[in-house]
């Protein structure tokens, strides 16, 4: 009986008179992802995901103008729409023109509620290849079935602004030229490009288009994007609390299932090294808003986080207390006698090189420190003073501003094109993020730690001689650590960053050990700890006779 009403069903949605109906895709990453939505009757509602599969997906990505579908979505992926659900047990055969030709259980007849609604993810018609990450790289174009590149004749920010949101990254933040990520190959489709911004695709800009013939690939276009993750209220631009962009609106991530596949999937994006640490529980402090993603699973092969599987867009159990944060490195110093110094070496293409010391000044040297975390630089060194490395020079005559977030945004010949030699590879040496302050010698004082530029106390809370030696190594003393609280060195101003410290004493920074999370505290300066670090033979009788001898 049940089968004959759905057979009667079907008929009649067959033979009913044709309507008007159209398809989009809502809340995705880009133009070419979302949930499926069908407009019927002038009223927009969803699909159900029941036996929804590529063939389907395939017949959307088509109608869309999008290239091949990627991957069928269901169980509301790109979060739950309302209204109406119009369409369910749809069974495409792939060839159809639109959705809407598909069998199905006919308008509006369904079991489903908005939990099961159908999404897409399309190939897209634009690709960056060659890049630092999934956010920059030369520019491509699909058409008549063949990857090309773009002339970069005109090429300005209006037009990687579309390109940076057609592939689903964030605001452009650089327009290449002069093939910077290298040259393409096969056809050069579209020159003379002149976008206002605003449109949803570069194939819709004004552009001289297909067989270009007077542009040779030296001249492809690329572009920098900012990408559709980031990381808040970190040391550097390689931590922080993990927050994605989902239509424009910034949001953060719930910790459920967060292991380090999904870290390193966060900082190969974000052009950090892979290798990425997991910090939970408000570490770097809580977020506001919308939480975007949870029960995160990625396989580490994945080119943004948004790629990886998810509960759906914004549907989660859990609060910001829970957000997820991370501690990857876009750089590293080398042979150097801590943390804060040594050969400068970069990541690119997932093997580390050094940099050419040409023109490298106190300048180059203050990005560097800061993107490790690091004070103010003491040095800039060349000539190899750290050693020489091994594998490619990546840059080469280096003219940073001051404030990139990484050298690697700073103004220098395109990567890899250097001709320098090892004999010439840079370093530095700066300041560490942690000092000790109003002591009786450099190694004994109050605890003080450099974060978001502004140098803050530590709590005493829990604090002991493990947490106490981590410092003492930090700042070039011996590790013996004498604890010392209730402002025996007086308190200190500003702001209290770190409480509840446990450090394991195999940390290379106070930084690294685990704590409440930046500026989240539960005391006043009156609890401020500081540390006398010493040998285990130093006697008190020493540090005593220094007091009496400052008085």
């Amino acid at each position: 009986m049940l089968y004959f009403l759905y057979l009667v069903l079907l008929l009649d949605f067959k033979n009913v008179p044709q309507v008007q109906a159209t398809v989009r895709l809502v809340n995705g990453f880009n133009r070419c992802s979302g949930r499926v939505e069908v407009l019927y009757n002038g009223q927009w509602g969803t699909v159900c995901g029941d036996y929804w599969d590529l063939s389907d997906a395939a017949v959307v990505c088509k109608e869309m103008g999008c290239g091949d579908a990627t991957e069928a979505k269901a169980s509301a992926y790109f979060g739950q729409g309302t209204g109406k659900i119009w369409m369910d047990n749809v069974n495409c055969v792939g060839t159809e023109s639109s959705l809407i030709n598909c069998v199905s259980a006919g308008w509006g007849v369904t079991e489903c509620g908005h939990g099961g609604d159908a999404g897409v993810i399309c190939q897209d018609l634009v690709r960056l290849v060659n890049g630092m990450d999934s956010c920059s790289g030369r520019v491509e174009v699909f058409h008549d079935g063949e990857w090309g590149t773009v002339c970069d004749n005109g090429w300005d920010l209006s037009d990687a602004a579309v390109v940076c949101r057609e592939v689903g990254c964030g605001n452009a933040r650089e327009a290449k030229i002069d093939a910077y990520f290298g040259e393409g190959v096969g056809q050069i489709w579209m020159d003379a490009t002149q976008c206002t911004g605003s449109e949803t695709a570069l194939e819709s800009c004004n552009s001289t288009k297909w067989d270009i013939e007077s542009c040779t690939h030296s001249e492809d276009a690329g572009v920098f994007c900012n990408p559709p993750v980031r990381l808040v209220n970190g040391i550097n631009s390689c931590s922080g609390r993990v927050e994605v962009l989902h239509n424009g609106q910034w949001g953060t991530v719930c910790k459920d299932f967060w292991d380090s596949s999904d870290a390193a999937v966060v900082c190969k994006e974000l052009g950090c090294p892979t290798g990425g640490e997991v910090k939970s529980f408000t570490f770097f402090a809580p977020g506001v808003g919308t939480i975007w993603m949870d029960d995160v699973q990625c396989t580490g092969t994945e080119l943004s986080l948004t790629d990886c599987t998810f509960r759906g867009w914004g549907t989660h159990n859990c609060d910001h207390t829970f957000d997820v944060g991370i501690i990857c490195r876009d750089i590293r110093l080398v042979d150097g006698s801590n943390q804060c110094s040594g050969r400068v070496e970069v990541l690119y293409n997932d093997q580390w090189g050094t940099v050419c010391d040409a023109g490298w000044d106190l300048t180059d040297a203050a990005v560097v420190c800061n993107s490790m975390g690091c004070g103010t630089p003491i040095a800039a060194e060349t000539g190899a003073f750290f050693g020489q490395g091994s594998g490619p020079v990546w840059l080469d005559d280096m003219s940073c501003s001051g404030n990139e977030p990484s050298v690697k945004n700073c103004s220098s010949m395109a990567l890899g094109t250097s001709t320098c030699s090892h004999e010439q590879d840079a370093g530095v040496v700066c300041n560490p993020p942690v000092r000790l302050v109003n002591g009786i010698n450099s190694c004994s004082g109050r605890v003080e730690v450099l974060h978001n530029g502004q140098w803050g106390t530590v709590c005493n809370d829990f604090w002991n001689t493990t947490d106490a030696s981590v410092v003492c190594k930090e700042v070039g003393c011996p590790t013996g650590g004498e604890v010392k609280s209730f402002t025996y060195f007086g308190p200190g101003g500003g702001a209290l960053w770190m409480d509840d410290v446990y450090c394991t004493g195999t940390e290379l920074s106070l930084t690294d050990c685990t704590f409440r999370g930046w500026g989240i505290h539960n005391c006043d300066h009156s609890f401020d700890v500081g540390v006398i670090c010493r040998e285990p033979d130093f006697m008190e009788t020493e540090v005593q006779s220094v007091l009496l001898f400052s008085k």
